[in-house]
């Protein structure tokens, strides 16, 4: 199968998107069949055999590390040449317009796939007004998908109740080669605590932005005399962060990949996730694997992963102090946490990418089994300027 992909955000990003989308590239590529990435560009130019054609863009105002790449007529020939049996546009802002747009205009199967809570983090940017337009966009883009992937249960009601259709489950999955209880090191345990290895650490590790709750792990150092925090990643909220966190045990490790990422993981007392914004929260699947205690909100799509005391811990968001309190637990209970870490490694054995893409090609096949959406000619230019028209509003709206 050769599939098309449009992503408003790929390498060298370090995300959950391009994280989950990384691999399952290079596992379409293993199993024989060809990808050809859409991508802003500045990043790789290959991935894993698949070609990357970036395509140039703008820097998004309330969050700079993420590229608004625009459209380009160049893409059609590109598609042509390909020949693509499907697209597949992953959370479409910008560019993933031309994806549906030429999906339509070429009579090929689409899959829209939702990765982030953009209605939710509305909230956070004073932009919560903006709310119903956003989700009226996004049903107009996504119903004219053969289907809809979501990646987690509880975001598939979620855009249920939202009037988006034909909705599947992409599976979950995680390398458990690359996070793993063998690389725990007391080296690294030593640099995240600022020296001071043998106390609880609490490691966070992701975007730094509002919608990410982070300021709340102030309380889990303040109910734990002594313990430390270490903030692993990068992003728009870090130096707010850094004076929220003044005073007290937090290191900023910046961003980490790879041996060093994995070692930080297999190595902290426990993992921490406060947002209440997570579609699945990749990251708690990395530290069950790295064989870390996790904690995370009862929220999103994280209970899709998590069972309380089970593999991990939940806390309630929304009531005072009960993050501080399972994390006490975290580090008072040494029996529990023992059986939590085997769990936890247990089930990530379960998360393979190579089940997961084997299940994303059944869907994408089902897609092409599917009946396109058909419409008179004159119809065309029309729904194609209403497109337009509402993600240029859009954009103006939270540009302005």
């Amino acid at each position: 199968m050769r599939i098309a992909l449009f992503t408003e955000t790929f390498l060298p990003k370090i995300d959950g998107i391009v994280t989950r989308l990384r691999n399952t590239i290079s596992e379409l590529q293993r199993s024989g069949h060809q990808v050809l990435v859409f991508a802003p560009s500045g990043g790789v130019r290959e991935h894993d055999g698949a070609q990357v054609e970036g395509l140039r863009g703008a820097r998004f105002p309330l969050y700079p590390e993420l590229t608004l790449a625009l459209p380009r007529a160049s893409i059609r020939n590109k598609l042509l040449a390909f020949k693509p049996n499907l697209i597949h546009v992953a959370d479409p802002s910008c560019l993933g317009v031309a994806g549906i747009y030429y999906a339509d205009v070429l009579k090929l199967p689409l899959v829209i796939s939702y990765h982030t809570r953009l209605p939710k983090y509305l909230h956070y940017y004073g932009l919560s007004a903006l709310e119903p337009l956003v989700w009226k966009i996004m049903r107009l883009r996504h119903n004219k998908a053969q289907i809809n992937l979501c990646t987690s249960t509880v975001m598939a009601d979620e855009l249920r109740a939202h009037g988006i259709e034909r909705l599947s489950l992409w599976p979950k999955a995680v390398d458990t080669g690359e996070f793993h209880p063998r690389f725990a090191s007391h080296d690294m345990r030593g640099w995240l605590s600022n020296g001071h290895p043998e106390s609880p650490l609490f490691l966070y590790v992701g975007r730094l932005s509002p919608e990410k709750g982070i300021e709340a792990l102030r309380h889990v150092l303040e109910a734990i005399p002594g313990s430390c925090l270490a903030i692993v990643g990068g992003g728009p909220s870090e130096t707010n962060l850094r004076i929220h966190f003044a005073g007290s045990n937090t290191f900023f490790a910046g961003y980490l990949t790879g041996r060093k990422l994995a070692e930080a993981m297999a190595s902290a007392t426990a993992l921490v996730l406060p947002s209440k914004t997570e579609t699945l929260g990749l990251v708690l699947m990395e530290a069950m694997a790295a064989g870390s205690v996790v904690i995370g909100a009862n929220a999103g799509g994280i209970p899709d992963i998590v069972r309380h005391e089970v593999n991990g811990f939940l806390f309630d968001p929304d009531r005072a102090g009960d993050l501080a309190t399972v994390a006490e637990r975290a580090v008072q209970d040494k029996h529990l946490c023992a059986a939590i870490r085997g769990k936890a490694r247990e089930q990530a054995e379960e998360w393979s990418w190579a089940v997961a893409t084997q299940e994303l090609v059944r869907l994408y096949e089902i897609a092409t089994r599917m009946p396109l959406a058909e419409k008179p000619e004159h119809a065309k230019a029309p729904w194609m300027l209403a497109v337009k028209r509402a993600a240029i509003g859009g954009m103006k709206l939270f540009l302005s």
